[in-house]
């Protein structure tokens, strides 16, 4: 229906019943963020009990225009095949919807970096607009962007609170926090941590599906 969140025939979500339209009115309204390729919108199962919520697009990502198709989204797959959860079956997007990147040392080249607290604030109303339509029963924040962007930036540090379910009086839905899955390309020392909150998550999931059915 017009004026609401709907997901197209591709599985992107997009605002009002007419997708592109959409997307060209948000692209045109974050235009003065954008150094390169395009918004990333999220994609998946809108009525998944699980969304996953990265922290912004990659090189790849903002190319092809999806979430986790990089080096992040090979192993993002990989803990989701080891947690038991298919990726189809489950709501994939992130905080911020471009690729926040700065010029690189050759010309005509840009590289990664972190995003900046108002390039977070400024897609904070689309991404709870987006979990409002999916409406999850639990959000797994990968890395501290997105948990600062559901919580603010007085969020706990992900460290502190990786893999424990927590409950906000702001939101419908559990967060989960999550170590990124690029951490683990800089720092093997958190993939044992990563692994162990992906089977967490997985079993969490799979006793959400048996209350389901029980009732």
């Amino acid at each position: 229906a017009d004026g609401g969140l709907g997901l197209d025939e591709a599985g992107h979500l997009g605002v009002g019943g007419v997708h592109h339209q959409q997307v060209h009115a948000l692209f045109a309204d974050l235009a003065e963020f954008v150094v390169f390729g395009q918004c990333v919108f999220g994609q998946g199962n809108e009525n998944s009990p699980l969304a996953l919520v990265g922290e912004a697009p990659g090189r790849f990502e903002a190319e092809q225009g999806l979430p986790f198709v990089g080096t992040a989204g090979k192993n993002l797959d990989a803990l989701l095949a080891m947690a038991d959860i298919r990726r189809e079956e489950i709501y994939i997007t992130n905080a911020v919807k471009f690729r926040p990147a700065r010029p690189g040392k050759r010309a005509g080249t840009f590289t990664n970096r972190p995003p900046a607290a108002k390039e977070i604030a400024r897609c904070r109303d689309y991404l709870l607009k987006e979990l409002s339509v999916v409406q999850p029963e639990i959000v797994a924040t990968l890395g501290n962007t997105p948990l600062r962007a559901l919580l603010g930036q007085a969020a706990p540090a992900i460290g502190g609170v990786h893999g424990k379910l927590l409950k906000t009086d702001e939101f419908p839905f559990q967060i989960f926090p999550l170590y990124h899955p690029a951490s683990v390309i800089y720092n093997r020392a958190l993939s044992d941590a990563l692994e162990e909150d992906m089977r967490a998550l997985g079993e969490l999931m799979r006793q959400n599906e048996s209350a389901d059915a029980s009732v």
